[in-house]
């Protein structure tokens, strides 16, 4: 192993480990680095197989499962099924306080079938794929959980609990905000989490609160040349409530978003269809106005049903609340991910990069940007996206990140994605991110009185006023969400 001095500043020597910058500051944490380094290859084989199952929300049986195990094989006491989801689970270790928790996601994107490859080719008898890289995402948070056993084991960390939460459906099926109704949070002091990306990042911000359903409309079918006149079309209710929907884009807060697909039109074009329906997601900000806009969508499908003699019921399909930033926790988790560095490419891996790169020649990017880490910032403005990370952030104090699981450039929900996640580019950024909980966490049983700060800021940023109420109502979690 090569070591390179870098420089000396106050009584810490900094200094390249790996390729990485790493701070000599404490032997606790080297020991932690050490220990995840060395399952490795272990923790990459689990995410390979659920990299494989690509199982969609709700239905990750096997995926779930396979966390599960390997958390019982390292002593974790493990709840499973739990808030009525039978692949949820909570798996504990240790006694007493502080609790910290990690949230573990695992289900898969339908339609973004892809081989580990640097072009695009679906992978042989799946239509589903890890095109967010959740399956990097439960395996690290699980590794990270499996680290901090480690130390409590060892009498390294003398108090205090660690829980994994293995969080499913959170591609539109919002399996936390489940859990959050269930008071499965209640006694965490504070949250951790992490995503995949192709940047890397600690810093605090918020996103986009949504809410989901599925509008229903029911007509009269008929035949539509011999008849028309005994048919009520369910079709034209629902394109009626479209064209009232887009309509209600001028009168809506400008960082509103409305999106819907119409998954139900109709079988034959010589038949009225009796049955159709339209799946609407409703985004802004603020839960708040969330809220209000989607009462709004529903006094359009009322009108929609009305006017074309049509009747018309809906589904709540999901709920989730903005993130609230939690800039004390941030800050901590943001110096831990400049100790552990970035993701450094082998010859191998700079190759398949530039291949990747090649299928978005207007980035300008290079696969050496995989090794640097954003600058740390606070900020206000909503990311497009939405998450139920939300929801735990306004009970529990919350801080994430973002590492380069995927080539530079790459976006979300892309084939480019699933393919960096199932080979050791992917593998390299959830080891980055599971390195920098397990500092992190280590970092909050040492110093209890973060979690006064980081619970201060919370109060703070959520008003003396807050009431959780779930914005997807007291619904049971859509476990069919997915099953066409």
């Amino acid at each position: 192993m090569k070591y390179r001095i870098l420089y000396l500043t106050g009584f810490f020597l900094f200094f390249f480990w790996d390729g990485h910058l790493m701070a000599q500051i404490d032997a606790d944490k080297q020991e932690i680095v050490k220990l995840l380094d060395g399952k490795k290859e272990a923790f990459a084989e689990v995410a390979h197989k659920i990299w494989e199952y690509a199982e969609l929300g709700y239905l990750e049986e096997k995926s779930s499962g396979l966390l599960q195990e390997m958390l019982r094989e390292e002593n974790f006491e493990v709840q499973a099924g739990v808030a009525e989801i039978p692949t949820a689970f909570v798996a504990s270790y240790g006694s007493g306080s502080p609790v910290v928790g990690i949230l573990a996601e695992f289900d898969a994107l339908p339609g973004v079938s892809q081989q580990a490859v640097p072009y695009k080719v679906a992978r042989p008898g799946s239509s589903a794929g890890h095109a967010c890289g959740h399956h990097l995402f439960g395996t690290a948070s699980a590794a990270t959980g499996i680290a901090i056993k480690h130390l409590m084991a060892s009498g390294k960390i003398v108090t205090g609990t660690v829980k994994v939460f293995g969080t499913p459906a959170e591609e539109g099926g919002s399996g936390k905000v489940y859990m959050s109704r269930a008071g499965l949070f209640d006694d965490v002091d504070v949250m951790l989490n992490w995503h995949p990306s192709s940047t890397n990042s600690a810093s605090a911000g918020s996103c986009l609160a949504i809410k989901s359903a599925k509008f229903r409309f029911y007509g009269a079918a008929a035949h539509a040349a011999g008849a028309p006149h005994r048919g009520r079309s369910a079709l034209h209710g629902v394109e009626a409530m479209n064209d009232m929907a887009n309509m209600l884009r001028e009168h809506v807060p400008q960082a509103t978003r409305i999106h819907y697909v119409i998954t139900k039109g109709g079988d034959a074009p010589n038949v009225v269809p009796a049955e159709a329906e339209v799946y609407y997601y409703i985004r802004h900000p603020d839960m708040r106005q969330v809220k209000s806009i989607f009462e709004r969508l529903v006094k359009c499908a009322k009108g929609a049903a009305l006017g074309t003699e049509t009747t018309m019921d809906y589904e709540v399909i999901g709920g989730a609340y903005n993130l609230l930033p939690n800039g004390t926790l941030a800050r901590m988790m943001h110096n831990n991910l400049e100790v552990v560095g970035g993701v450094e490419y082998n010859d191998d891996e700079v190759q398949f990069a530039k291949e990747i790169m090649q299928s978005y020649p207007e980035m300008k990017v290079s696969p050496e940007d995989a090794a640097k880490v954003r600058e740390f910032r606070i900020s206000e403005f909503a990311a497009p996206y939405s998450t139920d990370v939300g929801d735990v952030s306004w009970l529990v104090p919350t801080v994430g990140l973002a590492t380069a699981t995927w080539v530079p450039g790459t976006t979300a929900h892309s084939w480019q994605a699933v393919a960096a996640g199932g080979m050791s580019i992917g593998y390299k950024g959830m080891m980055v991110a599971a390195k920098t909980m397990a500092l992190t966490a280590f970092d909050i049983y040492q110093k209890p009185e973060i979690i006064e700060k980081a619970w201060q800021e919370l109060k703070e940023r959520r008003g003396s006023d807050f009431k959780y109420e779930a914005l997807l109502g007291d619904r049971k979690a859509p476990l069919d969400y997915r099953v066409n």
